[in-house]
């Protein structure tokens, strides 16, 4: 044996299949991952945007906090099926075609918001804007694992989660900033106006990504297609992909994750902006900045991490690859950042005063945008490792799934917090995140063994 075959792994000789993985050069590549990070960022800001002006809209419309927060859970509902829609016609049609119907409805639905004069008015329009906002996500992951292989993705698709993340970083300071000093409308309607820019560029400038041949229209007889309307696609045909015991128990640990963000995030205006005076919407937007910076920071570096996972055990198991291997990257957010920070805001909104607590509230809210994407982002990438061949349809189904109940879980943050208050609130958000680690850890210790409960298509290394 020379010493190049002594060196030679399974995981370094060539595949046919990742000859799909250099149509595109590294620089086309990067544009790519760019326009995606930018519909994805859509989502986000029309969220982020939103909550800062709950007080000012509550106000304007003659309504209470606790009636428009409401339109919050609407949205969240609103994107879970727009995300399923949107993955499962990108399945068939391609990615771009979903872009291109997603964004006129973003506008539409940012103008009549803008305009609404009435409640019912406002929860409307509000789930329109949330439905064409809600494919960026769930699509752009699908895109992501189009032009990227396995071990390049995770990284990739942190830095689509890190750019996409800006969204809670300034959109709260942005939203909070209209609102006080101009309207929250302008901000709606400022909404509309990029929904309309990035249809054009996606319309000149994104290149299908699906690889050719294996989109669903590819595969049908031309002749019997309508000729005159899109095929009906069930959107909750891809939640069936669920019944698989390893996606479902990663969605759940990923809704308990994401669910102390919005405990924190939610309520903020009445928990830290009551415990510290602070009534100004756009201070009280500019204390979402530390979360959405621990976001920025945690997903690049999560994604990475979870790609030097996967590297090193598959070279470690000779080659051989186990998907829940990429999970092992979540230990640090999920046991330590999430219940520690969450947990520890309640009791310094609960009993610590003055500067200090809110300083150390900010600290916390930093490390709770960490942690979450030390768990989101390497989940993320386990789906589409698992589901290469319907990755935007497993992204949409973890996204729908958990938006259903996101969407019930986020109607009672506020009644519960003004019932039990913030420390016990908190501190249950903390045990409940904790739990979803343990769903994660689970599924790591015997991962294999659940795959071979439901087959639902998972890839292989071969065609991964």
């Amino acid at each position: 044996m020379t010493p190049n075959d002594s060196e030679e792994t399974p995981l370094l000789q060539p595949s046919k299949h990742e000859d799909l993985y250099k149509r595109f050069k590294p620089a086309q590549k990067r544009w790519i991952l760019a326009i995606v990070s930018a519909t994805g960022l859509l989502p986000l800001f029309v969220s982020g945007t939103f909550i800062p002006s709950i007080p000012q809209i509550a106000k304007d419309l003659d309504s209470t906090a606790s009636i428009i927060s409401l339109a919050v859970s609407l949205s969240v509902f609103a994107s879970s099926i727009g995300s399923l829609s949107g993955a499962s016609y990108s399945t068939f049609y391609g990615r771009k075609p979903v872009y291109l119907v997603g964004t006129p409805l973003l506008l539409a639905g940012s103008l009549g918001v803008a305009a609404s004069q009435t409640v019912p008015e406002l929860m409307v329009w509000r789930f329109i804007q949330a439905l064409g906002a809600s494919p960026g996500l769930a699509v752009g992951s699908g895109v992501i694992g189009d032009i990227y292989k396995l071990e390049e993705r995770g990284q990739a698709l942190g830095i689509f989660f890190s750019a996409i993340l800006l969204g809670p970083a300034i959109a709260p300071f942005a939203g909070g900033f209209a609102a006080h000093y101009f309207s929250w409308r302008l901000m709606q309607a400022w909404l509309g106006g990029a929904g309309f820019l990035i249809f054009f560029i996606v319309l000149f400038f994104f290149p299908e990504t699906y690889h050719p041949g294996e989109r669903g229209v590819d595969k049908v007889d031309p002749a019997t297609l309508p000729t005159w309307r899109p095929i009906f696609i069930n959107p909750l045909k891809a939640l069936w992909i669920l019944r698989s015991p390893n996606l479902l128990a990663v969605a759940m640990a990923g809704f308990a994750t994401l669910l102390t963000d919005y405990v924190l995030l939610v309520p903020l205006a009445y928990t830290i902006g009551v415990k510290y005076g602070i009534t100004n919407e756009m201070l009280i937007g500019a204390c979402f900045l530390p979360c959405g910076l621990g976001n920025m920071v945690g997903s690049p570096l999560a994604g990475r991490l979870s790609d030097k996972v996967v590297i090193y055990y598959r070279k470690k198991r000779g080659g051989e690859w186990y998907p829940e291997d990429r999970l092992r990257a979540t230990i640090l957010g999920g046991v330590f950042l999430i219940p520690l920070s969450v947990f520890g805001s309640g009791l310094l909104t609960g009993y610590v005063p003055g500067k200090v607590g809110l300083v150390l509230n900010l600290v916390c809210l930093f490390m709770n945008g960490v942690g979450v994407d030390f768990v989101l982002s390497p989940s993320a990438a386990y789906f589409v490792d698992l589901m290469h061949s319907r990755s935007a349809e497993a992204m949409a189904a973890n996204n729908g799934f958990r938006s259903v109940i996101m969407a019930l879980a986020i109607a009672g943050i506020f009644p519960m917090v003004e019932t039990f208050g913030v420390v016990i609130t908190n501190t249950l958000a903390a045990l409940f995140a904790l739990a979803g680690f343990g769903l994660i850890w689970l599924t790591i210790q015997y991962g294999e063994r659940l795959r071979t409960v439901v087959d639902v298509g998972f890839s292989t290394a071969d065609n991964n």
